[in-house]
C-alpha cells in the first residue's frame, strides 16, 4: 500500500452532515482491506473529532493519511480552544451546550474516546485559535 492522503471539510453546527468524514473514511478503509477491528477503532475515533468540530468549533477539517505502517487521522479546528487540555480528557467532562446535549451529543466522551481507540494521540490547542488532535492506529508491530 501506498501513502495516501484524503481531507474532508467540516462545517460549524452542521448536524445534518455530521458523520460524512468519518463514514467516508471508513469506506475507504473498508475497500483498501483494512482490518475490519481497526477500521472500528479508526471510525470511532474519527467521529468523535469530527463532532467535537461541529459542536465546539468555527468548522475545520479532517485529514485522513495511509501509508504502509499506520493510518493518522488529524482533525484541525479554528475556534475557541480548549482551556485545559487535562480537564477535557476527564471522561464525562463537556461544555457542550443544553441544545446539543437535548440531541444527544456532548457526554464527555468524545476525547477519553479517541484516546482509547488509538496507539498514539496528541491534543494541542491555542485558546481563542484552535486545537488540533493526531490520532494514529499503528498497522506494523514494533512502530
Amino acid at each position: 500500500m501506498e501513502f495516501m492522503k484524503y481531507t474532508f471539510d467540516v462545517e460549524k453546527d452542521d448536524f445534518v452532515r455530521a458523520g460524512e468524514a468519518s463514514s467516508n473514511i471508513k469506506r475507504t478503509l473498508r475497500e483498501l482491506g483494512i482490518d475490519s477491528a481497526i477500521v472500528r477503532r479508526i471510525a470511532i475515533a474519527t467521529y468523535e473529532a469530527e463532532m467535537n468540530i461541529v459542536i465546539h468549533s468555527v468548522g475545520g477539517q479532517v485529514e485522513l493519511e495511509i501509508d504502509p505502517n499506520s493510518i493518522k487521522v488529524t482533525a484541525r479546528d479554528r475556534g475557541p480552544g480548549i482551556p485545559n487540555i487535562e480537564l477535557a480528557m476527564q471522561e464525562g467532562y463537556s461544555t457542550a451546550s443544553e441544545k446539543v446535549r437535548e440531541m444527544g451529543f456532548g457526554a464527555g466522551m468524545g476525547l477519553p474516546n479517541m484516546k482509547k481507540c488509538t496507539d498514539r494521540f496528541t491534543v494541542e490547542s491555542v485558546y481563542g485559535e484552535g486545537t488540533t488532535i493526531t490520532m494514529e492506529i499503528l498497522l506494523k508491530a514494533g512502530d
